[in-house]
């Protein structure tokens, strides 16, 4: 059987680029390197910890908790990769329908106007192909869609929405907007993709807290419910799990054919006709399947012929600082309802012209009552009388401490760089013999002036709310205590977009500069980050994409 579409990867580009095709009336195969999940049926959300062998702890593929909602991780037995001399990166990856929306905290935001201009701005980096306003009706589309709380700000560069109500601040939440107030840092109602009224044919969010559980009444946004599940009743979808897509195969006119992949459950290597392919395996699994398609056409790999493919890779920078409030110690305990993340964040606020370095960050809020216990302990450990003692005394620390303990985690932009980009390794393979990637990976003065930043800041936050830091000050040495390249789990680049074929991969539309019928629907394609989380973003942009290819495919284009 030959489909119309083939798509790679079932996260949030290719969940929504089968969604939208299949509603056009498109036959779509999915493939899914992982195997099948289901919120409603296979979600622990309600289960409480101590009702598992393990309480809850983590296990090689669930590193966030036995109970998390996304099978994966930065280390797949069989599955691994290589770092070059002096680079320190991971890769997360995640192995289940659905891909990495399962693990994500719902942050939904867009990009601005100004994060689609980086060079004309400040000379670094590249502009995209497209602004905010080719994008805005795509995010206003999703947000009809999905659903997003938040709240009309009409902020610099950080656009609203169609957004349903924020849930209230709760307690520590309330202490840290008075904070941020008194030192003139933004903070508003967060906006996350969590819906607090019925859309949609989906029940509101019951503020259970455990959304990283997976939602089994949907609440939460993750594309396994919210858009495979629809695209497979329109009957034009299908999906198969379990397959570890090996390369793209090409005819002899230069057109994509479809895939040859591994199945995984018996090891057998299958092939699946396409008219038109879509590759949506998350930014570096999308990149490493166009180098492994090398071809006598494209013998430095598929859509290849700028020598752009698996560079400019970026992530998004990453610092913490925590600390015990005393006005927050001996909470009379309380039902601390609320969404799992934080009902507040603080999007960039300052002017980078008059700061010594280049682009903003954002800070993400956490604490409170419904802290896990590693956030308790991290805060609380070099804090004077807390914690320590056995028995009664140890049960009264922790029941003095519990809830006192807050933190702020800055989210920021990464500039794309020389020395920071991804290849196949030469020498290893995976347990299917599929050449791996090695990573080269350098954070540059941008973004180490820009942890010390966040580190500055977030000791001023927790100062102004009457606390002590119990994070110890990282140096320079230290790197100011940044994330590891891929921490953050945002990696994007690889093969991003452009107008000239020379410098880029694909043009506006995710369409190969080299090969008619190839699209790319993730993150691969975005030429710069941005202080916001990508994923509103891919999800815009692969609805746009998927519009595109259904509109061409009418016409015969295709």
């Amino acid at each position: 059987m030959v489909y119309d579409v083939v798509i790679v990867g079932s996260g949030a580009g290719g969940g929504m680029a089968a969604y939208v095709l299949a509603k056009a009336g498109v036959r779509v195969a999915l493939l899914e390197a992982g195997g099948p999940w289901d919120n409603a049926r296979d979600s622990k959300m309600l289960t409480p910890a101590y009702a598992s062998p393990r309480r809850g702890g983590t296990t090689p593929e669930k590193p966030f908790g036995e109970f998390d909602g996304c099978v994966g991780g930065w280390e797949i037995p069989g599955e691994p990769y290589t770092a070059a001399a002096g680079t320190e990166f991971m890769w997360w990856r995640a192995r289940m329908v659905g891909g990495r929306t399962n693990h994500w905290g719902r942050i939904s935001l867009r990009f601005g106007p100004q994060d689609f201009r980086g060079r004309t701005r400040d000379g670094l980096g590249d502009d995209w192909p497209i602004g905010y306003d080719d994008v805005a009706p795509w995010y206003d589309r999703i947000d009809r869609l999905i659903g997003v709380f938040g709240s009309r700000e009409n902020l610099p560069d950080h656009p609203d929405g169609v957004f349903l109500p924020p849930p209230a601040p709760r307690c520590h939440e309330r202490l840290m907007m008075d904070a941020a107030r008194r030192l003139g840092v933004t903070c508003v109602p967060s906006r996350l993709s969590i819906i607090t009224r019925p859309l949609n044919g989906r029940v509101p969010c019951h503020y259970c807290g455990q959304c990283d559980r997976g939602c089994a009444t949907n609440s939460n946004f993750s594309s396994t419910n919210v858009l495979i599940a629809p695209a497979l009743a329109t009957g034009r979808l299908t999906l198969l799990t379990n397959a570890m897509v090996r390369e793209v195969t090409l005819g002899h006119d230069g057109r994509a054919t479809g895939v040859r992949y591994v199945h995984k459950t018996d090891g057998s290597d299958r092939q699946l006709q396409g008219r038109v392919v879509v590759l949506a395996a998350s930014a570096l699994e999308t990149a490493r399947l166009l180098l492994n398609s090398g071809s006598p056409l494209f013998p430095q790999g598929l859509a290849n012929s700028s020598g752009t493919v698996g560079k400019y890779i970026s992530d998004t920078t990453g610092a913490d600082v925590w600390g015990v409030v005393p006005a927050l110690e001996d909470m009379p305990r309380h039902n601390h309802a609320g969404v799992g993340g934080g009902h507040i964040y603080m999007p960039w606020w300052l002017d980078n012209r008059k700061l010594d370095f280049p682009r903003g960050y954002h800070i993400e809020p956490w604490g409170g009552l419904h802290e896990p216990a590693y956030g308790f302990m991290a805060g609380i450990q070099d804090y004077p009388g807390a914690g320590g003692g056995w028995g009664r005394d140890l049960k009264a620390s922790y029941r003095k401490y519990w809830g006192s303990v807050v933190g702020f985690s800055g989210r920021g932009e990464m500039i794309p760089n020389d020395d920071t980009f991804c290849e196949i390794d030469p020498l290893v393979v995976d347990r299917w013999g599929i050449p791996v990637l090695r990573f080269h990976w350098k954070w540059s003065d941008h973004e180490l002036n820009q942890a010390s930043h966040m580190q500055q800041t977030f000791r001023a936050l927790i100062e102004a709310m009457g606390g002590t830091v119990t994070a110890a000050p990282r140096t320079r040495q230290q790197g100011y205590g940044i994330s590891k390249g891929g921490q953050i789990i945002h990696e994007l680049g690889g093969a991003r977009m452009g107008d000239d074929p020379k410098t880029s991969v694909v043009d506006r539309f995710g369409r190969a500069h080299d090969v008619p019928n190839l699209f790319i629907a993730d993150g691969a394609t975005f030429v710069s980050q941005a202080d916001k989380n990508p994923t509103w973003t891919i999800l815009a942009l692969a609805m746009r994409t998927a519009s595109y290819i259904a509109d061409q495919a009418t016409k015969g284009v295709l």
